[in-house]
């Protein structure tokens, strides 16, 4: 797609100049959702880092497999923070391949992934896209497009899935997530995975240097920092741990060196 041609239903005010980091994402996972300013970034990125795109596959493979848990532990409701686009394999996909009767919301910021989202997901009666920012948990779980379809008074599954690496430390994440936390029933789950910093320092420092031509810079953090967000949540086995070792299927995931992936994902249970 040339730079400053935009899709027929997205907002006529897209700023092609700067790359989005949900079309960025939606580039490395094969997506056609995206812009030449956002593939000529990513392209950069790949040429410091060649395993992103591997990595960022592994956090696609993650989500489904943490799915599919939730699914089996009877939960029926998603709320899917920093969505971006909804290609192939996303959450309302993977829950209903296993309940029929799946519901999802999906929350994003960025104009031009909602628009698509919308085109995607049409008239579809147990899904919705919201252009919303998550740091304001208040605002957007009261909005009758959320209240439509989830029932806070059952388990719901907030996904924050490569999102909350956006969100600085000024922004007090750990006060947004106990926000959520608090709204949500007994059996509910927090979903999470976080770009970290272990394992790839120097490459790590070249990505965030990256990301910081864009509206979204990343704040990659520890092992301990990734665990502090999960306080008042049981933690699932097995913990916090690299991407591909979160409950894999098969051995075909488990790479020989997990700290490659330099993203840490976990699950936690609202007791």
């Amino acid at each position: 797609m040339h730079p400053k041609e935009k899709p027929t239903m997205a907002p006529s005010d897209i700023d092609l100049s700067r790359p989005s980091a949900a079309r960025v994402y939606d580039y490395y996972l094969g997506g056609a959702h995206n812009f030449a300013v956002d593939r000529e970034m990513a392209q950069q990125a790949i040429a410091m880092w060649p395993d992103l795109p591997l990595i960022m596959q592994a956090n696609r493979a993650f989500l489904r497999r943490v799915v599919r848990h939730c699914v089996s532990a009877g939960v029926r409701q998603f709320l899917d923070l920093g969505s971006g686009i909804p290609t192939a394999g996303n959450v309302h996909e993977v829950a209903r391949a296993a309940a029929a009767d799946a519901r999802v919301v999906y929350v994003d910021t960025d104009p031009v992934a909602v628009a698509y989202s919308r085109t995607i997901l049409g008239q579809d009666p147990q899904t919705t896209v919201v252009q919303a920012d998550l740091r304001h948990p208040d605002q957007l779980l009261t909005r009758p497009e959320v209240t439509s379809l989830l029932d806070w008074n059952q388990p719901v599954a907030v996904m924050m899935v490569a999102v909350l690496h956006f969100v600085p430390d000024d922004d007090t994440p750990a006060k947004i997530i106990t926000d959520y936390r608090n709204a949500l029933a007994p059996g509910s789950f927090l979903v999470m995975s976080h770009a970290t910093h272990e394992g790839r320092p120097q490459q790590a420092d070249e990505h965030r240097d990256l990301y910081r031509r864009t509206p979204t810079p990343m704040t990659m953090r520890s092992r301990a920092e990734v665990t502090a967000f999960f306080d008042g949540f049981d933690l699932v086995d097995p913990g916090v741990v690299y991407l591909p070792l979160w409950r894999p299927e098969s051995l075909d995931e488990v790479d020989e060196h997990p700290e490659r992936f330099t993203g840490l994902a976990a699950v936690g249970r609202k007791p």
